[in-house]
């Protein structure tokens, strides 16, 4: 039923998605996915009909690393999660989410093809939503085979079943994944349930995790005339959100680090002058916790004057920017590792000794003294010549040159 703020169409965007895919896992349907290449080292171990009946936009499986569980969002025919299989390597893990019960078939049919070829098994592909990563619709299933509903008393009691089944037997754990990828799946869910998808995405991933997404997005607003439509909405139109608002989501969600690692030059489609394109965007989970200040600063190289973080840390070029111990881990990590030089302390403070940090205030300059103890008084003697010069007239210390 349509709502009145519009945010869902008059018809079931689910039921809609659910048939076009469900045709396209029996047979190959060129208009639901963008030429993409892959990496043919990891193609020759997956089965032919994986590869045919495999629709996305994008590679988000080119940052993984070995030993990592990853889950993969809408996983298909189960491409990139054999894909996924092969550079996590037998000590990760694998896995499939999909609500669409064709899909799940053929990629558990191809899982026992590909494990015969790689010479081990690490994958395994599960029934749900992807806004709801609580829920286990498999064993859902089961118990309404086992006990269907057949009156209000039943349905009472369905209600409790699924509310334990979230609790004791979640389809995917809290902080229980260290990548979560996704290829042009996220545009088909609703609009009303994209805010919940995004924080499952944040739920599920461990501390120090990341998010890879490919997906399709527009350059202005999808109007309500296209968002009622079915065959928009199952070919990945419809339900695009606009490129800025798409990054923003991440952000809003708790994550940091929000970056496109590709953006596609043209558009895959224009529909009504709207431009639809592909773009993969990364993501990274960690900065929960409290903001303690342990006389850290970072200097920000450039090019630009000045730059702002998702959390209002705003640096200059040149300054030396106080930052609290915590933003101060998440600096020395990609992606923003690049971007600054790391000034830490000459002596470290305990944490037990850390004082809270005003992380809301912007940006709050560090003095050197702050950095090195205000009992810092050292004084350094040249070894020898303030600067010696090499036969080729080369300064030896400082890199100068003879003019």
């Amino acid at each position: 039923m349509e709502r009145t703020d519009g945010t869902r169409p008059a018809f079931d965007v689910e039921a809609a998605v659910q048939e076009r895919y469900g045709r396209a896992a029996l047979a190959s349907e060129g208009d639901l996915c963008c030429p993409t290449s892959f990496d043919p080292r990891y193609l020759a171990a997956i089965p032919p009909e994986v590869l045919e009946r495999d629709y996305g936009c994008g590679d988000p499986t080119g940052d993984l690393r070995e030993a990592d569980t990853v889950l993969d969002l809408g996983s298909g025919s189960g491409k990139a999660c054999f894909i996924a299989c092969q550079k996590v390597g037998p000590r990760g893990r694998v896995i499939g989410i999909d609500l669409n019960d064709e899909m799940l078939a053929l990629a558990r049919r191809a899982q026992g093809e590909v494990t015969r070829r790689l010479g081990y098994d690490n994958v395994e592909f599960r029934k749900g939503r992807i806004q709801d990563l609580s829920l286990d619709l498999d064993a859902l299933d089961e118990q309404l085979r086992e006990r269907p509903v057949r009156g209000e008393g039943d349905f009472r009691r369905l209600e409790t079943e699924i509310e334990e089944l979230r609790r004791t037997r979640p389809l995917v754990a809290d902080e229980s994944v260290d990548v979560v990828l996704s290829n042009c799946v996220l545009n088909l869910v609703a609009p009303d349930e994209k805010r919940r998808l995004f924080s499952e995405i944040h739920r599920v991933l461990r501390r120090g995790g990341r998010a890879v997404i490919s997906d399709i997005v527009s350059d202005e607003e999808v109007p309500e005339s296209l968002r009622a439509d079915p065959g928009l909405w199952s070919g990945c139109i419809s339900g695009a959100m606009r490129e800025d608002r798409f990054l923003d989501a991440f952000a809003e969600a708790g994550l940091y680090g929000v970056r496109i690692l590709s953006r596609s030059e043209k558009p895959w489609r224009v529909v009504d002058g709207i431009e639809f394109r592909s773009v993969v965007v990364a993501a990274c989970k960690g900065k929960e916790g409290p903001c303690l200040d342990g006389k850290h600063a970072v200097i920000y190289r450039g090019p630009f004057r000045r730059v702002e973080d998702d959390d209002g840390h705003v640096l200059e070029r040149g300054a030396r920017v106080a930052v609290c111990e915590k933003t101060f881990r998440i600096f020395s990590r990609e992606p923003y590792v690049e971007h600054v030089e790391l000034v830490g302390p000459y002596e470290p403070v305990p944490a037990d000794r850390m004082p809270p940090f005003p992380c809301s205030k912007g940006m709050l300059r560090r003095d050197p003294r702050e950095t090195k103890g205000a009992g810092y008084l050292v004084t350094t003697e040249p070894a020898g010549r303030a600067c010696a010069l090499d036969g080729n007239g080369n300064g030896t210390c400082c890199g100068g040159s003879k003019p």
